[in-house]
């Protein structure tokens, strides 16, 4: 049982930060998802459904999420020609995803064909607009990486501020990003533009792969909306307990 101080707690995302925090469900089958997701009962955080989940579990358990009444950032990440992305993004729509993200990387007129897919998918009038936000760099991305492999110059931030420029431009939603570039996001594009932090690492907890990481309470503190965190939680002996754990160090 949540205790009395969470249950106290409202519902929207001004007043519940139960409801910026994302449950990355990485897992390879619906059964597993289901089960981290009979731990949380009773919790109204967001869930990320990301490739692994999506690509094993199908569109099919998406609605599942729905229908329990959870918010879905459904984490694809699309990146492809114009017109590809615009015919995913119709179909995101049409499937009731409460976010989704693309890749700035792949330019403005691909980021436009986004949102008219969204629109598009609106005309069923079965569906709401969902969010959609641009991802910048990802939060494994190193200084290194960033020059000698991907081949941009300049720093991680710069890179990243760049391409929330791009999405801005593009009217999209928001972008992902680490919560170490978030003050200088919300600085230069508005406290309005959704910023969405993977990277999130609770007080002891291993940074694992990730390069760019914070605490919630650090995350929240930059002015971020949503932090993102999956192996804290769901590679935790007790998935409830911490995150009921991370819901206290927050109030």
């Amino acid at each position: 049982m949540m205790n009395e101080k969470l249950q106290a707690q409202g519902t929207t995302k001004d007043e519940d930060h139960a409801g910026r925090i994302m449950v990355a469900l990485d897992y390879s089958s619906a059964d597993e998802a289901k089960l981290l997701l009979k731990e949380l009962q009773g919790i109204p955080c967001y869930m990320k459904v990301g490739m692994q989940l999506f690509y094993a579990a199908g569109p099919s358990f998406v609605l599942y999420l729905k229908e329990q009444g959870y918010k879905v950032f459904l984490d694809l990440k699309m990146h492809d020609i114009p017109n590809t992305v615009k015919g995913g993004a119709e179909s995101l729509t049409r499937l009731g995803v409460d976010m989704f993200n693309i890749h700035a990387a792949g330019g403005k007129l691909m980021l436009e064909a986004a949102l008219e897919g969204v629109d598009k998918g609106l005309t069923s009038g079965k569906a709401e607009r969902p969010l959609v936000i641009a991802v910048t760099q990802l939060t494994s991305t190193s200084q290194q990486m960033l020059n000698d492999e991907i081949g941009l110059t300049g720093t991680v931030e710069q890179a990243v501020l760049k391409y929330a420029q791009l999405a801005q431009a593009a009217d999209l939603d928001g972008v992902v990003a680490s919560p170490h570039e978030v003050l200088r996001i919300k600085q230069q594009l508005g406290s309005s533009f959704i910023t969405v932090t993977p990277g999130i690492r609770p007080t002891g907890a291993a940074i694992g792969d990730q390069s760019r990481v914070m605490t919630p309470q650090e995350a929240f503190s930059q002015g971020t909306d949503y932090i993102v965190i999956g192996r804290p939680i769901t590679a935790a002996t007790d998935p409830r307990k911490a995150l009921e754990t991370i819901l206290e160090e927050l109030i």
